[in-house]
């Protein structure tokens, strides 16, 4: 049976506020996935944290002390959770993974992951890549100068490493631009950057990353985690930023030797800094706008609800770890 779009009430869930004006992933894919489901001819509600706003579909406050079931409109069809809900939902669902849940943890037979790495990682054939609509960035001119190169991501999470990508551009004598980090900071344990050649922007809006990013020379992203997917990857991409990262998770998957350079080798991503001409910025682009858009991202997901409102479990048992990790930290050096 194929959906009858026109018919079709899907509400999406997650526990923070919509739109992203800063930071903020998850706000990010679900608003590009519920206004391209609602160009589709679907109904799109969200349930999110209270001071959301939306201008294409109705927005419910979310209340967390209370059952998730009481809080699902009557004529909702699916419901899209972006969390792993702790009581039985009533409802068809579904529930996108976004991070690495813990070893030993159970995950729902409904999930669906974001990258096929973080699948496999899970025991779980079952994912649809994030995406997002480029029409919301501006047009990029190839051709402008690139300053310095980029790290885009929360500096405060160790598993970032913002110290690798730091310590990388010193020793090729590169500038960076740190967005999603100050100098100052107490969660990296006191600290504290001299480095004149390295500039944090803070928590940035989009227009403040679209004008660093277009000058950027590449993405540098040495993660000590299996990234679940990256949408830092993929926004330095449009911009025609190759990615200088380490090797981990979804980032085999994303980036091609066309596409920038990955090693656990801080003394290779270092000399890889000094070739980024070999890239193609317009190849950047134009791989990122056919491969990652939001309109990829929801057919994925489209689906995927087929599939639950016919009946259908998604994965044949409840997805989990398959191996737990005998370090916090992956291998970089």
């Amino acid at each position: 049976m194929f959906i009858q779009k026109d018919k079709k009430h899907i509400l999406i869930v997650t526990h923070s506020i919509i739109p992203a004006i800063k930071y903020g992933g998850i706000e990010r894919v679900i608003w590009d996935l519920g206004k391209t489901l609602v160009e589709k001819g679907f109904r799109v509600s969200y349930l999110v944290s209270p001071g959301s706003y939306c201008d294409f579909a109705q927005v419910f406050a979310y209340d967390p002390t209370i059952s998730i079931n009481s809080q699902i409109p009557n004529n909702v069809d699916l419901v899209h959770f972006n969390f792993n809900p702790k009581e039985e939902i009533k409802k068809p669902y579904i529930v996108s993974v976004h991070g690495n849940p813990s070893f030993g943890e159970i995950l729902n037979v409904q999930s669906v992951f974001v990258s096929k790495n973080q699948a496999e990682r899970y025991s779980s054939q079952i994912f649809a890549y994030n995406g997002l609509d480029w029409n919301n960035y501006p047009k990029v001119n190839l051709a402008q100068p690139r300053k310095h190169f980029h790290f885009l991501a929360n500096a405060a999470w160790r598993v970032k490493n913002v110290k690798g990508a730091i310590s990388i551009c010193k020793k090729a004598q590169q500038e960076l631009e740190v967005l999603g980090g100050n100098r100052f900071n107490i969660k990296m344990g006191l600290r504290f950057t001299l480095d004149r050649h390295v500039h944090f922007r803070g928590m940035v809006d989009n227009a403040q990353k679209a004008k660093c990013l277009a000058q950027s020379k590449g993405l540098i992203f040495p993660v000590l985690w299996h990234e679940p997917f990256g949408l830092a990857i993929i926004e330095s991409l449009y911009f025609g930023c190759p990615i200088f990262a380490t090797p981990y998770g979804a980032l085999n998957e994303i980036v091609s030797k066309e596409y920038g350079f990955l090693s656990a080798s801080a003394d290779e991503l270092t000399l890889a800094l000094l070739n980024t001409e070999d890239y193609n910025k317009k190849s950047c682009h134009e791989y990122v706008i056919e491969n990652f858009s939001a309109e990829n991202m929801t057919n994925a997901y489209i689906q995927y609800y087929e599939k639950v409102l016919n009946g259908e479990q998604l994965n044949e048992k409840a997805p989990t770890l398959k191996e737990q990790a005998p370090q916090k930290f992956l291998p970089y050096s």
